[in-house]
C-alpha cells in the first residue's frame, strides 16, 4: 500500500503547477438557411440553454507585452487598501486578463437594453485571440450569458474602456434578469478610460478610443485602419432593422467595429503600460503635454518625485502657452514640498505677471520673503502688489460667487499687510534706538513676571 501511494505521489508531482484556461468548445457549422451566421463567418456555440453565434479570429497585432510592476502598482491603486492589494495580485497574471467590449440596443442602459454583441479577447501565442458572441435573436441571451460567465470564470480580470460605467453594469443587469445565471465574480476590473483621460486629454481633448488609435497608438503601423468604420450611434438601428427582416449586411460592419475596439483596447493597455513603466525617468520620447498629463496622474497617486521630474521635463520641452502657467504653478508647489524653496520662488516669480495666477504667486512670494529670507519689507511689496491685482479682479468681475471668494482672499492679505507693517515699524524703531527698545522690552518682561 505504501509503495502504491508513493508511486501516485510521484505521478502527482509531474502535474503542471499552473492551471491553464480550457479551450473554448468547438463550434457547429451553421445551416444553409442561416444567412447571418454565414455572413459574419461564425459558428454555432451550444450549451444547455440553447445556442448563439460565435465568431473567432486570432491576430498577430497588437503583440503581447508583459505588464511592468510599476504600471500595475499605479493602476491598481484604490482608496480601499485591501481592494488595491487584491487587484494588484490579480493583475500580475496577464493570462487571466479578458478584454471586453459590447454593442447594445441602446446607449441609455436600463432593463430594456440588450448586449446583442459581446466582444472578448485575450492574449494567446504572442497575439490576440478574439471571440465575439452574437444574438441572432433575443431568445439566445441565456446561452450567450452562460458562455460569457464561463469565460470570466477562466479569466476573471476584466479590462474595458468605460466598462465600469456602462458595459459591466449593463451585463450585471442582464445576468440578474435571467434569474438563473449568477453574476460572475471579478478578481479585478481595469477600466482604461480613466488613465487614458489623465494621460492624453490635455493634448487630444477627446479620448474616444478611435482618437487614441489615430493619435497615440498609430493603428496603421499596427496593421489596421478604420477608414470604412461606422458611427456608434447607428449600431442599434442596424440590429433592429435586422430583427425586422431587413438585410443583415450592415451587421458585418458592426462586428468589424467591435473587433477593432477590442484590438485597440489591447494595444492601449500596452501603451499605458509603456508610459507608466518609464514614468520614473520622465520619458524623454513623450510629447510635452503627455508628460504634463503623466505628472498630474503620478501626483494624484503619491509619486511626487516622479511627478516633479515629468512636469519639469514637460516645461523644458515647451508647453503651449495655455498650459505653461498651470504647469509652472504645479511645479512650484511640488518644489516647495520637496524643500527646494529657491527653485519654488523662481517659479513663482515667473507667474507674477500672469493675470490668473498673479495673486497666488505674490502671496507665495510674500511668505517666502517673510519666513525664508527674513525680509518683511520685500514681503510687504508682494502683498501690496497682490492687493492691487485682486482689486482689479473684483472691479472687472460680474460673478457674485467669484467676488465673494476674492473678498475673503483680500481680507487675508490685508491682515498679512497690517502685520508686516507693524513688524517693519517695530524693527525700524529698534534700529534707531536699540537701548530704548531693549529697556522697553526688559520693562515689559518684568511687568509680565509680576
Amino acid at each position: 500500500m505504501g509503495i502504491t501511494s508513493d508511486k501516485f505521489a510521484r505521478l502527482a508531482a509531474l502535474k503542471p503547477t499552473r492551471t491553464f484556461p480550457q479551450k473554448p468548445p468547438d463550434l457547429q457549422m451553421p445551416s444553409e438557411d442561416d444567412s447571418i451566421s454565414r455572413l459574419l463567418g461564425g459558428g454555432i456555440a451550444r450549451n444547455h440553454y440553447g445556442g448563439h453565434l460565435a465568431i473567432r479570429n486570432w491576430f498577430s497585432t497588437p503583440e503581447f507585452a508583459p505588464p511592468s510592476p510599476v504600471a500595475l502598482d499605479l493602476l491598481a491603486q484604490s482608496r480601499d487598501i485591501q481592494l488595491a492589494r487584491r487587484s494588484r495580485a490579480a493583475l500580475e497574471d496577464p493570462e487571466k486578463w479578458l478584454f471586453l467590449d459590447t454593442e447594445t440596443t441602446g446607449l441609455a442602459g436600463g432593463t430594456g437594453t440588450y448586449a446583442f454583441l459581446v466582444g472578448l479577447a485575450w492574449w494567446d501565442a504572442g497575439g490576440l485571440q478574439v471571440e465575439q458572441l452574437f444574438l441572432r435573436d433575443f431568445s439566445e441571451e441565456h446561452s450567450l450569458l452562460y458562455e460569457l460567465a464561463a469565460r470570466l470564470a477562466e479569466r476573471p480580470v476584466l479590462v474595458t474602456f468605460n466598462g465600469k460605467s456602462f458595459d459591466w453594469p449593463l451585463l450585471e443587469n442582464r445576468f440578474t434578469m435571467t434569474r438563473v445565471i449568477r453574476i460572475p465574480q471579478l478578481a479585478a476590473h481595469l477600466d482604461l478610460l480613466h488613465p487614458a483621460r489623465a494621460l492624453w486629454r490635455l493634448r487630444l481633448g477627446s479620448v474616444r478610443l478611435i482618437e487614441l488609435e489615430r493619435h497615440v497608438l498609430n493603428a496603421t503601423c499596427l496593421g489596421w485602419h478604420r477608414e470604412d468604420d461606422i458611427a456608434s450611434a447607428l449600431i442599434p438601428q442596424f440590429y433592429f432593422d435586422y430583427l425586422r427582416g431587413a438585410s443583415p449586411q450592415p451587421l458585418a460592419a458592426v462586428v468589424k467595429h467591435n473587433q477593432m475596439d477590442l484590438r485597440g483596447l489591447a494595444a492601449l493597455s500596452g501603451k499605458i503600460n509603456h508610459m507608466l513603466e518609464n514614468a520614473a525617468d520622465g520619458g524623454s520620447s513623450f510629447e510635452s503635454l503627455d508628460l504634463f498629463g503623466l505628472s498630474r496622474f503620478l501626483q494624484r497617486r503619491g509619486k511626487r518625485d516622479w511627478a516633479h521630474a515629468a512636469c519639469s521635463q514637460a516645461l523644458d520641452l515647451g508647453l503651449p502657452d495655455e498650459f505653461r502657467p498651470q504647469a509652472t504653478r504645479e511645479l512650484a508647489q511640488m518644489a516647495r514640498q520637496r524643500g527646494e524653496v529657491a527653485r519654488a520662488a523662481a517659479l513663482w516669480h515667473e507667474l507674477v505677471a500672469h493675470p490668473r495666477d498673479a495673486v497666488l504667486a505674490c502671496e507665495q512670494l510674500a511668505i517666502h520673503y517673510e519666513r525664508r529670507e527674513k525680509s518683511p519689507a520685500r514681503a510687504l511689496e508682494f502683498v501690496e502688489l497682490a492687493l492691487k491685482k485682486i482689486r482689479q479682479q473684483v472691479a472687472g468681475s460680474r460673478d457674485p460667487y467669484l467676488s465673494a471668494r476674492i473678498i475673503r482672499q483680500e481680507q487675508k492679505l490685508v491682515c498679512r499687510r497690517d502685520r508686516l507693517r507693524h513688524r517693519i515699524t517695530k524693527d525700524h524703531a529698534a534700529t534707531r534706538a536699540p537701548l530704548l527698545a531693549h529697556s522697553a522690552a526688559a520693562s515689559g518682561s518684568r511687568q509680565r513676571s509680576r
